[in-house]
């Protein structure tokens, strides 16, 4: 077992060093050598899980092409620009809220530069808002209920028998997070010197090397279509939530002579699809040019991401869970939170909440923890900024151009960890709070 564990890790290892679908190619070499190599049978994919990411990237990206995401960052820009003294407050509710509509945390590339234009006009450190609005974007993940990682973890407490809806999760995560947000922020108003006294700052000033020019928020093209794609794709999100969290709206079959709701994947996938088809309809967008914004393409990188690790994974815990549960059960059961950490640290060599909650919830499952303290958990899924290599990050240290945001001589102390750790664990402790009080 321990064997098959390291080769894992490796697979993971060198599949996060590739970038792109190197995660999911590796997991798929690893399940290769599981299988081939050890004997162990591999479990079914990830069918469902990936299909939904499939529909909600589709209607994401058509939005983008609509230019919806470009008014999104619009409406930003001037809520910012109108209250720059409170940027470092208001920001990371800004990309929480763009993570939160379209369900994956690419969106916040988009308002990343106005932030940190904004910031640094004001004469604010822009390390400031910029470091918690990108762990905000993180953590809006775990509460978006069309998020890859959210829609994992329905359809797997779901496959499980268990009764719970999507309204469960989101009663519990989007306060919890949202509150974790604001500690994060409460905390970064006071990070590093201010702006006039940094040295990096000042030294940029006095090289000559600090590039005045503004950046200009693109232009939207065509205002009606871009109105009109945000509302389809809100529409479609509210449904979701609306059939997730009342069954009895659902379309009823008969299986085997059982009546059966309608499930959520295959909702979550009609709805999605619909709307993406709506969008390019209506609006007379291209679905070429869906095809080819950074929505899509990161939305793909993480369908290949969950169907090798998850599909390795699953397999690698299937075949090993008598052993798994011998060594661990006991200690899980009187301490359920430590099964947080695992989460945590998982995401952390995974950079993806949908592929740790893929690769580690049946284990949580299996340990018997109560679908309910496994959704207070779930935010502990959003460790990755622990290693700052992570897109968002990378791009928020190339936004800021007094060169606050940083990382560190020693890797580890960057930017964004004290408020990603804060954010995090506020979040993790005020779920447990609520799962010790409520259930």
């Amino acid at each position: 077992m321990l064997l098959q564990l390291a080769i894992v890790l490796t697979a993971i290892i060198i599949g996060a060093r590739l970038g792109g679908i190197g995660l999911g190619v590796l997991g798929g070499m690893g399940l290769a050598v599981l299988t081939f190599g050890f004997g162990l049978e591999p479990t079914s994919p990830p069918i469902d899980v990936m299909l939904m990411i499939v529909a909600v990237i589709a209607a994401a990206s058509c939005m983008q092409a609509a230019g919806g995401l470009d008014l999104m960052v619009k409406m930003a820009e001037k809520l910012l620009r109108k209250n720059p003294q409170k940027i470092t407050l208001l920001s990371p509710f800004v990309t929480y809220f763009f993570t939160f509509i379209a369900g994956t945390g690419h969106v916040a590339y988009s308002v990343l530069p106005v932030i940190s234009e904004v910031a640094t006009e004001t004469k604010i450190r822009p390390e400031r808002p910029l470091g918690i609005s990108v762990i905000a974007s993180q953590q809006a993940i775990t509460a978006s209920p069309i998020s890859a990682a959210t829609v994992a973890l329905l359809s797997m407490l779901g496959d499980r028998g268990f009764d719970i809806t999507l309204l469960d999760i989101l009663i519990i995560t989007i306060p919890c997070t949202l509150i974790g947000v604001l500690a994060g922020a409460l905390y970064s108003l006071k990070v590093g010197k201010e702006l006039a006294d940094d040295p990096e700052y000042n030294r940029r000033l006095a090289a000559g090397e600090f590039n005045s020019t503004k950046q200009d928020v693109t232009y939207i093209k065509n205002k009606r279509s871009a109105t009109l794609s945000i509302i389809i794709f809100i529409a479609a999100t509210i449904g979701i939530i609306v059939f997730g969290s009342i069954e009895s709206l659902r379309p009823v079959f008969i299986a085997d002579g059982i009546p059966t709701p309608l499930n959520m994947p295959y909702i979550i996938e009609i709805l999605m699809l619909s709307a993406a088809a709506l969008i390019l309809i209506t609006t007379k967008t291209d679905g070429l040019k869906a095809a080819q914004g950074s929505v899509f393409m990161a939305g793909m990188q993480a369908v290949v991401a969950i169907f090798g690790i998850a599909w390795m994974g699953d397999t690698f815990i299937e075949g090993n869970m008598t052993e798994l549960k011998g060594y661990i059960e006991s200690t899980v059961t009187q301490m359920p939170w430590l099964f947080g950490l695992a989460l945590f640290f998982m995401s952390i060599l995974l950079f993806s909440q949908a592929a740790t909650i893929r690769a580690l919830l049946p284990l949580g499952i299996a340990l018997g923890i109560s679908p309910h303290m496994l959704i207070a958990l779930f935010p502990a899924v959003n460790g990755y900024f622990f290693i700052p290599n992570y897109p968002t990050i990378v791009a928020a240290i190339n936004f800021d151009r007094t060169g606050t945001t940083h990382i560190g001589k020693f890797i580890l102390n960057h930017s964004f960890m004290i408020p990603g750790l804060i954010a995090t664990g506020t979040s993790v402790l005020l779920g447990l709070l609520l799962v010790h009080l409520f259930w």
